[in-house]
């Protein structure tokens, strides 16, 4: 039966995320009985604080259950403030802070607020998945900066300004970055300041891997490299990876007032506040003890070497080492035009697939990331997991001709 609902243009713009369609599908055959091991969630897998999880509860006890102000409780937002005053040093006002439902609540709200029909966008790439869809939903444009594995993914002047026109608004830098957990050097940094105040660019900065930081000595930051360009910044965070608290939608952003302001029109007309009930979680997280996030790269550590050095081991496959994040993005390119039963592998969705059919892996493909030579593991899973899945790998490429 023809559907009778015509669905809007902007729908021919956007695909659903492939990281939860294949997270999606690993459930689902695991529920049947494939035994799966899944590399592909973006997740922590630690449970989140005892002490988050009581103010949870205790707002709960307490009734603290309905509606809060639009951009967030006033007792959260100064906590925020406080927080980035301390580690940070960077001074904004409790106004000038939006908490949202998530960190991509906040991108959406961002976009929305700040571009539109002829604007363009530089988004180095690889990106995480939503960020090119979330700049068409407000009808920019994405243009994809490409970023080099023998360069470590680092942006350089080259590829930067072979990207720019006189339409270019703004930028996404991710830094740690989604899939790759490279960081971009404060070289590159300098180069994006310096150009975002030549031409007056918005600068947006994803830091919500900022705390699984694996270098020593400080984070690279676009703040700390040329505080001049603060009034043209918004930060996007939250307290997903941080705390481990993915699923209770919590994400935030800063920025100049009247930025923050027309974004909290646009939340107040979607979504209005964030779960009152998370944000007491939140402000516990934010807050209170900031040793969590150490206690998890102390885990990630072990991990990350070991999948790194598996990988590496494997003929033909080549892989940068994360500085941060907890994600693999290795190039099996090497591998691209061999064949199972007849069927080529032709890139990385064939690859990602015949992993999860023939090997029970769920990882997700680069070309989900504007970057098909690779695929993307995530190695916030078990080291039993991982071990036996660098097991599964090897033996998924021996069978290939």
């Amino acid at each position: 039966m023809e559907e009778q609902i015509a669905l809007a243009d902007r729908m021919k713009l956007i695909k659903p995320s492939p990281t939860l369609a294949v997270n999606a599908k690993a459930k689902a055959m695991k529920a049947e009985g494939a035994d799966i091991l899944n590399f592909s969630v973006g997740e922590p897998d630690f449970d989140t604080p005892p002490h988050v999880c009581e103010a949870g509860k205790q707002a709960i006890d307490e009734g603290f259950t309905r509606y809060t102000a639009v951009p967030g409780i006033p007792e959260l937002r100064e906590a925020i403030v406080d927080r980035y005053a301390a580690d940070k040093g960077w001074k904004y006002d409790a106004d000038q802070v939006q908490v949202c439902c998530g960190g991509k609540h906040g991108l959406y709200n961002m976009a929305q607020a700040l571009f539109g029909p002829g604007d363009e966008v530089l988004i180095p790439a690889p990106y995480w998945v939503s960020y090119p869809p979330i700049v068409l939903l407000a009808g920019a444009t994405p243009v994809f900066v490409p970023l080099s594995e023998e360069e470590n993914f680092d942006l350089t002047s080259d590829n930067l300004n072979k990207c720019v026109t006189d339409k270019t608004r703004g930028i996404i830098l991710n830094s740690p970055s989604n899939p790759t957990g490279s960081i971009f050097s404060a070289k590159a940094l300098e180069t994006v300041a310096q150009m975002a105040l030549e031409k007056g660019w918005v600068i947006i900065t994803d830091d919500i891997y900022d705390t699984i930081v694996y270098d020593e000595g400080p984070l690279a930051h676009i703040l700390d490299v040329e505080p001049k360009v603060k009034e043209q910044t918004i930060l996007l965070n939250g307290v997903s990876k941080s705390f481990a608290m993915t699923g209770w939608r919590i994400g935030y952003s800063l920025g100049p007032k009247h930025v923050i302001a027309a974004m909290n029109k646009i939340q107040s007309q979607s979504t209005s506040n964030p779960s009152s009930i998370a944000q007491k979680a939140a402000l516990a997280a934010v807050s209170g003890p900031q040793d969590f996030p150490g206690k998890m790269k102390e885990s990630f550590l072990p991990r990350r070497e070991y999948i790194i050095g598996e990988l590496t081991s494997i003929e033909g496959i080549t892989c940068v080492n994360p500085s941060g994040a907890f994600y693999v993005f290795p190039n099996f390119s090497a591998y691209y035009g061999k064949k199972f039963n007849g069927k080529v592998i032709s890139g990385s969705v064939e690859m990602s697939g015949y992993l999860l059919e023939e090997s029970f892996l769920a990882t997700v493909p680069g070309a989900a990331f504007g970057a098909d030579d690779f695929i993307r593991f995530s190695f916030a899973t078990s080291m039993d997991a991982i071990k036996e899945g660098m097991k599964r790998v090897k033996e998924a490429l021996s069978k290939l001709d």
